[in-house]
């Protein structure tokens, strides 16, 4: 089913149940991830189906701002469940708690892969990270020393790569997807080509601060952060040569027909490559709930438990409509949310 289709069935899901379910409680409320989101919806109906709850309130907005939401209390009025494309970091969770928001409980629900699209149109790309950064780095090592970024087609970062300018769309820095493409491609490619190293000696030794330098962006256009999401790069896409826009695998699969993926370090995108950890530009998808608020809002862990089902995560489960992977724990997972096992406090 196409993701347009999907998305419409979830609208007026919830329209329909909204409209005719006795709301006897506060319904419980979830945000954050935009790749998670559609999914989110979608358990929602699957969700008061089968149970007598209200329907859920499950909003997109970002991993950051669903974090940032989730972690500022506890109680009825604040968000249940954070939806995050990444994982959950140190800050955070100590801005968490000092809030009061102690007891969080991590749950994976799957996987999902970024790809590197173009038009289908024009020439095929196969990178490795180190293309990456030295395309969109502010400062790249030249001759052993650190220079100011001059690139401005792929031919010029490698003679492999087709000669065409240098146009990406890449998400903004309030998306998971964002800080998964910082980490293995920015990152990676920095260490490979070994500004890291240059970095560091340039810092100090401090190695927060010589990644940050790797993840620093050139000016001129070259790296564009798009706010409005995926439909917005495909836009671009489309009426460009030489424009590669990031994007999620559900995304790309979906728009398959007018785009092409770009092999990363000689490998594609794929459900089969994510799920074996081959593609090397993969992610974990996250719920994260508020343990505190189990007791508060009613369906909280049978919202989850839903989520987690056979029918919407297992391998032939809903969560495949979107482009996601099926994680291989499921079942583990399950176990965790049924015990209630606090993040820090496994084994």
């Amino acid at each position: 089913m196409p993701y347009s289709q999907v998305k419409s069935l979830c609208i007026c899901s919830a329209l329909v149940f909204a409209a005719s379910t006795a709301q006897a409680s506060d319904p419980l409320q979830v945000a954050g991830s935009s790749t998670v989101y559609p999914y989110a919806a979608m358990s929602a109906d699957a969700f008061v189906e089968n149970h007598d709850f209200a329907y859920p309130e499950v909003e997109a907005g970002g991993s950051s701002t669903g974090l940032r939401m989730f972690c500022e209390g506890t109680g009825a009025d604040t968000l249940d469940i954070a939806l995050a494309s990444r994982r959950i970091k140190a800050s955070e969770v100590s801005g968490c708690a000092s809030n009061g928001v102690n007891d969080i409980i991590e749950v994976r629900i799957g996987y999902d892969g970024l790809v590197f699209a173009n038009s289908a149109d024009n020439a095929a790309f196969s990178f490795v990270p180190a293309d990456w950064y030295n395309a969109l780095a502010a400062q790249v090592v030249i001759n052993g020393q650190l220079t100011a970024n001059t690139a401005s087609r792929w031919s010029e970062v490698n003679a492999t790569l087709p000669d065409v300018e240098i146009v990406t769309y890449i998400p903004s820095s309030v998306h998971g997807t964002r800080e998964v493409f910082d980490l293995k491609m920015l990152l990676e490619g920095c260490k490979a080509t070994g500004a890291y190293e240059a970095f560091m000696t340039q810092n100090g030794g401090d190695r927060k601060a010589a990644s940050a330098s790797c993840m620093s962006l050139r000016d001129g256009g070259f790296a564009q952060e798009q706010e409005g999401g995926a439909s917005e790069i495909l836009d671009r896409i489309r009426g460009s040569q030489s424009a590669i826009g990031v994007v999620s695998l559900g995304f790309y699969e979906t728009n398959a027909s007018a785009l092409q993926a770009s092999l990363i370090n000689g490998v594609k995108a794929t459900a089969d490559n994510i799920a074996s950890g081959t593609y090397p530009v993969s992610r974990p998808l996250f719920m994260y709930v508020k343990q505190a608020n189990i007791e508060v809002t009613p369906g909280i862990k049978e919202y989850v438990l839903t989520v987690l089902s056979d029918e919407m995560s297992g391998p032939d489960g809903f969560l495949t409509l979107f482009g996601l992977v099926s994680d291989p724990e499921l079942q583990k997972t399950r176990e965790k949310v049924i015990n209630e096992e606090r993040l820090g406090a496994e084994g």
